[in-house]
């Protein structure tokens, strides 16, 4: 705790080596999220190959996402506990042994467990540090480094997807995951940038936190118990360390967070589909290979726009107050455009959606961070961020099955991109709903007169303190009334 003392800054730098990290956390996302999409063009190739259907095959990219969000508890507590450098190598080197197992794969099953969990666990011990680092280094341009850093997947899948292509027809679809392996091992270098730092906020002790006002009550009766007992501590540190853990995620029992958590289910289960079903979708109606291909670098570019630009945006003093109403937006936009995909069938028509479902993909990742930030505080945005990519798992397991069983039994990818289009709605819509809801109930709050008495309820979310003033009931009128006699007659 004394080297946490000297080393913590008052707050983020928003700048300096902060830029770096930025840099770190682009070239991850190029890493991790452009090369999962990227999988979605080795699908034809597998079908083909293994001579299976649309939904067994689906379950590869399935699994290498279900996995990546899975696990990013695990990421996120490797790099709280341990090191963030440290996790992120070892998730490079465990992806990169995935990838080069998988370029020998005889069955789906290998390529289930090579490609899916493997790669999958990796990409996780990589992913969500990455993320957070950035939100530790910076406050005020939050919202452009996170719009910069997860641009990394719009670029990557730009650069990626007609490269891909060329690999795969170069050197089949196992030369082509045996080079995307050495790429990938590029984490390494990532991780080795992640130089970590120590905020003030995360590096209370007991006896601080007890000094300050905005801490509740019921946490005082804790850390008082703590401090009484210091030399035990002192002999058994994993006492601190298990406190420390369990505060680490109380944030799940935030209202807000509930809400939100929600929201993302179904917007995790809206958006992986298209990722993988856009390319063999456009073949499907007469578009070739190589402007399938660039469907998907079309996407990519526009997401790098859709990043920055709302990262830029949403900065701004007019729309930072605004940046939930925001995210909704986004991923509402997002659907409708899934909506009208079934009545696109020529690469021009298809040209316009990757553009609209691009950018507005681009602008929701990006917020993701951001609004978690904004709902958790920032020291506890890595546990939050974990959490939330957690939740990614299931849906990002089932919805690529589901969608090819639809298109299985129905014979065409209308009903699935019509059930992702409604996903996504229904998450926007249900943040949209809980804030209205929050609102009214404020509006029809009573109203408290100067003559009532009242008291004063203080909270902390992160670094920021919060008050809350109440009515004074019966027992603290009368508590203050004995008080105020005691005094006066002294």
């Amino acid at each position: 705790m004394a080297s946490c003392r000297r080393a913590r800054r008052a707050g983020p730098p928003d700048g300096g080596w902060g830029w770096m990290i930025v840099a770190g956390c682009f070239l991850v996302t190029i890493c991790t999220r452009a090369v999962t999409r990227c999988v979605s063009i080795f699908f034809v190739e597998f079908q083909a190959y293994f001579g299976q259907d649309y939904a067994r095959t689906a379950w590869i990219h399935s699994i290498v996402d279900c996995a990546t969000m899975l696990c990013a508890p695990l990421g996120s507590l490797i790099s709280n506990h341990v090191s963030c450098q440290v996790g992120i190598m070892l998730g490079g080197l465990l992806a990169s042994t995935g990838l080069i197992l998988s370029s020998f794969a005889t069955s789906l099953e290998h390529l289930y467990l090579s490609l899916g969990v493997l790669t999958g666990l990796g990409f996780a011990l990589c992913y969500s540090p990455a993320i957070a680092m950035v939100g530790k280094y910076f406050n005020k341009r939050k919202a452009l480094a996170y719009g910069i850093a997860m641009s990394g997947s719009g670029i990557g899948t730009f650069i990626l997807a007609p490269v891909v292509q060329l690999l795969i027809e170069q050197f089949s679809w196992r030369g082509a995951l045996l080079i995307l392996g050495g790429f990938v091992l590029n984490l390494c270098v990532c991780g080795a940038l992640m130089r970590p730092i120590s905020l003030k906020e995360d590096c209370k002790t007991a006896s601080e936190l007890l000094e300050q006002n905005y801490v509740p009550e019921t946490e005082k009766q804790d850390l008082k118990r703590m401090s009484i007992c210091s030399p035990l501590i002192k002999l058994w540190p994993h006492e601190c360390l298990c406190y420390r853990s369990w505060k680490e995620y109380d944030f799940l029992l935030m209202p807000g967070f509930m809400v939100l958590a929600v929201s993302i289910l179904f917007m995790a289960y809206g958006c992986s589909p298209l990722f993988v079903y856009l390319v063999p979708y456009a073949l499907s109606v007469g578009v070739s290979h190589h402007q399938a291909a660039f469907l998907m670098s079309i996407l990519g570019v526009i997401d790098i726009i859709g990043n920055i630009t709302f990262g830029w945006l949403t900065d701004r003093r007019c729309l930072k107050k605004h940046r939930y109403f925001c995210y909704l937006f986004a991923v509402g936009m997002d659907g409708l455009s899934c909506l009208f995909l079934p009545v696109l069938q020529s690469f021009p028509l298809l040209v316009p959606f990757s553009f609209t479902f691009g950018y507005f993909d681009g602008a929701y990742v990006t917020l993701i961070p951001v609004v978690t930030a904004d709902v958790v505080g920032t020291p506890l945005l890595s546990s939050a961020l974990g959490v939330v990519y957690f939740l990614h798992a299931i849906p990002y397991l089932v919805s690529p099955p589901v969608a090819g069983w639809l298109v299985d039994t129905t014979g065409s990818y209308t009903a699935s991109f019509l059930l992702c289009g409604f996903s996504m709605i229904f998450s926007s819509a249900l943040l949209c709903f809980a804030r209205l809801a929050k609102k009214i109930k404020k509006t029809h709050l009573p109203s408290l007169t100067g003559n009532t008495a009242l008291k004063q309820h203080i909270w902390t979310n992160g670094a920021i303190a919060y008050s809350v003033t109440a009515e004074l009931d019966q027992r603290d009128v009368e508590f203050l009334a004995v008080d105020t006699n005691s005094f006066s007659n002294r």
